[in-house]
This record gives structure tokens, C-alpha cells and sequence, in this order.
């Protein structure tokens, strides 16, 4: 059955800034908000848009991400006549096919694109924080007459880690500059696109050798052969968290301004998620728990302040945790103290220790056996 829209989800990259985090693990399965993944945002936005068929384009390390997803359930994605697609690195005749960008990899799996022959072809990543309705945008595609349509917000910041783009009035884009050293305006790209169906194939195709990424090849040769290309401004709550510091803040901004993603405004655009049908998690007595996320399993017996705490966390009697994240199977020493850390899963910090950092640092096994607290 002929689709109007479909998505291709790009989940393959490593994510090398965020270090030991994504060290044995895809950037998009790493957890956020205590209970969730990066990449349930991108899932739920593509279920409460009702598109019902995505190509999930993996590379690296994938088996714990696949196995999370499965079929799509979770998302309500498990449906016959579509529904969720692992679309992975193979062996042609002509050699290996690995991804050498995000545009190179659309291009190795076009052949699901055809295999739907759908109108649109919407291009997202799974390591994004917002939440989104996707036919709005494909409306504003369809309605001014674009051949490419970006996804676009205004960034306060930072604005060389982006896509940085100029428009007439009529939001046509005038230039794109993928990370600029001295960006020209503060509209900057989401990494979400549509695109015509025929002119991306087109544009995959132009060419083709030398051009492997979006933002770096593919929009400026879109601009160069005069396609049009449209902005869609989106106004709502965006977070890149392509950083350790990017990461870290976007979690503490639940807690500080729950109000920008409203994670609790689950009837009308809920965050979906796989639940892990634990118990509820267990406050001791004697503990202090201030301005705290905790996740179903937990069992705290220390004092917590200003963190997030995945599931199966344990803090013992006489532990003190200040303004950290602490992923799954966390285990927190007697009388140890952590501040600033984000303490990575399966993580045992043995008694009496202090890891105090000045800036969100990553904790591990492998930073615990080299002995000493930063402060």
C-alpha cells in the first residue's frame, strides 16, 4: 500500500563528544529523564502524528537499541501495512556497504523508499529532545510548494554547532552554512527534513560520490540547483544533546523549568515508553529528597538533591547525591558522595567515596579505578 508519508530515522551514528556514555552504546539508547531513551521522543512524535511507517537506519552498536524497539509496539508502531523497519549496513556484490553520513545512508536504502513509493520522505534523527506534530510541517511543504522543507528554530546560543540559514520573507531559504565559524543569523537547523520524494532521489543521485551528508552537501546542492527549499520554524522546546554538557542540562531543565518540554502533559502528546514492570521505588524513613526524579526500582536510604535517578538504583544509608544523573543499575557506597556526576549503568561507587566535580563529569568503573575525586 502506497504510503503519503514515511519516515527514515537516522540512529547509526556514535556520538564520539559524549565519551564513555555512548562507549558500548548507540547515542539514541541512552537514557534520559530517569525512565526514558532519546530515542522515544522521535518514536512518540512519528505515533502522535499518526505516520506509521519508519526505516530505522542503524550502524552503530545496535543490538541494544533494536532489542528496545523491537517491533514498535510501545510506540504503537506494530502495524501490518507499514510499521518499524531495521535497516542495516549489508553485502552487495560490489563490496561493503558502510555509511559514510547521513545522506550516504538514505541513499544505500533507497530501495525501501521505492518499496513504499511514498510522496514525502520525512529524514529525523533519534538522538533529539522535543516533541512535535510531523504533519504540520509536511503541511507547510505541501502548501508553499517546496522540493525540501527544514525544520528550523532559533538557537540562543552555540550557534556554530548548527546549520545556520537565511530566508527571504516569504521563509525561502537564501543560504545554509553547515557550522559556521561566524554564523550570519540565529536561525538554525534541526536535522529534520521533508523532501518530494523525486527530488531527493534526485539529489541523492546528482553527483553522488562526493556527497555524503545533509547538511554539509545535500541542502547546499539543493540551493545550487534552484530547488525550493522552505524553513519551517518550529516554536516549541529543541535540545541537541550532542554534548556531556548538553546532555546534562537538558535533563536538570526538567527539573528547573518542567514547564518547556511538559513531560507531564501526557493525554493530548504523551512520551511514550518501554516499561520494565518494576516495583515503585522505596524512600527510606530518614532520607532527605529534594527537587529529585525517581524511576520505579529504586530503593533510597541516603539523602538526594536536585538529580534524576534511572530504574534499579540503590543509595545506601549516609550517601549524598547533589545535581547528578545516575543511570540503571547504579549502586551508591555508604557515606559516599556525588555531586555533579553523571554515573553510568551498572555503576558501584564503594563506601566512603567523593566524586565532586566542578563540571557534569561521566563516572564510571573506569574513572572509580583510577582513584581520586575531582572537585
Amino acid at each position: 500500500m502506497r504510503k503519503h508519508v514515511i519516515a527514515m530515522v537516522m540512529v547509526g551514528g556514535r556520538g564520539t563528544r559524549l565519551e564513555n556514555i555512548t562507549k558500548t552504546t548507540a547515542k539514541p539508547a541512552v537514557p534520559f529523564g530517569g525512565k526514558y531513551k532519546l530515542i522515544d521522543f522521535v518514536l512518540s512524535n512519528l505515533s502522535n502524528s499518526n505516520i506509521d511507517t519508519a526505516g530505522i537506519i542503524t550502524q552503530y552498536e545496535p543490538h541494544e537499541l533494536m532489542s528496545y524497539i523491537e517491533h514498535g509496539s510501545t510506540w504503537d508502531l506494530d502495524v501490518n501495512q507499514g510499521g518499524i523497519s531495521f535497516l542495516t549496513p549489508y553485502t552487495t556484490y560490489n563490496g561493503d556497504l558502510w555509511q559514510k553520513g547521513t545522506a550516504h545512508a538514505i541513499r544505500q536504502h533507497f530501495r525501501y523508499i521505492d518499496q513504499h513509493n511514498p510522496d514525502y520522505v520525512l529524514i529525523l534523527s533519534g538522538d533529539h529532545i522535543y516533541k512535535m506534530d510531523y504533519n504540520k510541517m509536511v503541511d507547510h511543504h505541501v502548501k508553499v510548494g517546496a522540493d525540501v522543507t527544514i525544520g528550523a528554530f532559533q538557537v540562543q546560543k552555540d550557534a556554530s554547532r548548527y546549520g545556520i540559514i537565511e530566508t527571504d520573507v516569504n521563509q525561502r531559504v537564501l543560504s545554509f552554512e553547515e557550522k559556521p565559524k561566524n554564523p550570519k543569523s540565529s536561525l538554525a537547523s534541526m536535522g529534520i527534513y521533508v523532501f518530494s520524494k523525486d527530488v531527493l532521489k534526485q539529489l541523492l543521485d546528482d553527483e553522488y560520490g562526493e556527497h555524503f551528508d545533509f547538511g554539509q552537501d545535500i541542502i547546499p546542492l539543493a540551493l545550487a540547483r534552484d530547488k525550493h527549499v522552505s524553513v519551517y520554524r518550529f516554536n516549541g522546546y529543541f535540545r541537541d544533546v550532542g554534548t556531556i554538557d548538553s546532555l546534562y542540562k537538558a535533563n536538570m531543565e526538567l527539573l528547573d523549568n518542567p514547564q518547556f518540554l511538559k513531560l507531564h502533559e501526557y493525554v493530548d502528546f504523551p512520551i511514550y515508553t518501554k516499561s520494565s514492570n518494576l516495583p515503585p521505588h522505596h524512600i527510606g524513613k530518614k532520607c532527605i529528597v529534594k527537587n529529585t526524579m525517581i524511576s520505579d526500582g529504586c530503593l533510597i536510604l541516603g539523602d538526594i538533591y536536585h538529580s534524576i535517578l534511572s530504574e534499579r538504583i540503590i543509595v545506601e544509608d549516609g550517601a549524598l547525591i547533589r545535581d547528578s544523573l545516575l543511570y540503571p543499575d547504579v549502586r551508591i557506597g555508604e557515606g559516599s558522595t556525588i555531586t555533579n556526576a553523571i554515573v553510568l549503568e551498572g555503576t558501584h561507587v564503594p563506601p566512603e567515596s567523593r566524586f565532586e566535580f566542578a563540571e557534569p563529569t561521566v563516572l564510571d568503573a573506569e574513572r572509580i579505578a583510577e582513584g581520586g575525586a575531582s572537585s
